[in-house]
């Protein structure tokens, strides 16, 4: 069945949006600019799963802290979360964004070091247990429960979400979007074959959840995985095998306050 005209205009709109914000030379601004930083597969999934999970608060103090962070790691993240010795991960002590502080840091480091040991890399544990699920959500939560296996305190739990509590889980399903699209633009990585996009769900947050509703696309009044649900499924219907890439479009109207012309502002 076809779009309607009231669909056929936004989905003209949303592709309008997206084809002026999925471009490389907004990568600088976002936080998917750390992991640009490198070439390799394991420092890319490092590096992006890291500055992820700091996405959260004034973007350029996102992207300026994510780049420290690196810093901190030596500029080469992989190699850090396989080798640093004892000494060498003090020196995260004196990293913080806002409440990701220096101890979450070095949990997080030795969890993902845990991962690597374990799985052979981020990338390998998320595509397996995709292929062994078909269901992402229960990749997700089989994840936070990998994650959490380590020695860790308790407080750095709170910085990762639990999509078995009904959390959105945006900064895991932003991750996932760089990492899973194949994006002719090389904004998003691609990296991650085994995962289709058509399973990846929107990065929703407070910005992306005012749109969508705005739109049309979200009824749902939380910003929970509900909702996350119900926004990607909206935007399914205009494109059925990528529908996160319109991520570009919510976003980039939200920035720009509304569309051109129309006056309304989002």
């Amino acid at each position: 069945m076809g779009l309607s005209s009231d669909d056929e205009a936004l989905r003209e709109t949303l592709e309008w949006l997206y084809d002026r914000y999925d471009r490389p030379e907004f990568i600088d601004d976002d936080p998917i600019a750390v992991p640009h930083r490198y070439t390799a597969r394991a420092d890319r999934e490092i590096a992006g799963f890291l500055s992820a999970t700091i996405a959260w608060g004034n973007r350029r103090s996102i992207v300026r802290n994510g780049h420290r962070m690196m810093l901190c790691m030596d500029d080469a993240p992989a190699d850090f979360v396989r080798n640093a010795s004892e000494r060498e991960l003090q020196r995260l002590d004196a990293f913080v964004h806002r409440t990701f502080n220096g101890g979450d840091l070095r949990d997080f480091v030795l969890a993902l070091r845990r991962l690597e040991r374990m799985y052979g890399g981020l990338g390998n544990f998320f595509e397996e247990r995709y292929v062994a699920t078909q269901s992402l959500p229960q990749v997700l939560a089989e994840f936070r429960q990998e994650f959490f296996a380590a020695e860790h305190a308790l407080r750095c739990e709170k910085h990762l979400s639990s999509v078995e509590k009904g959390a959105a889980c945006k900064r895991l399903c932003m991750y996932l979007r760089w990492m899973v699209r194949r994006d002719p633009r090389g904004v998003d990585f691609g990296l991650w074959t085994r995962i289709p996009t058509a399973a990846l769900r929107l990065p929703l947050d407070v910005h992306t959840g005012r749109v969508g509703r705005d739109l049309g696309l979200l009824a749902r009044r939380q910003n929970d995985w509900r909702a996350v649900e119900e926004i990607t499924t909206s935007l399914r219907r205009f494109d059925a095998q990528d529908p996160v890439r319109f991520d570009f479009a919510l976003f980039g109207l939200g920035v720009q306050g509304g569309l051109p012309g129309s006056g309304k502002s989002f």
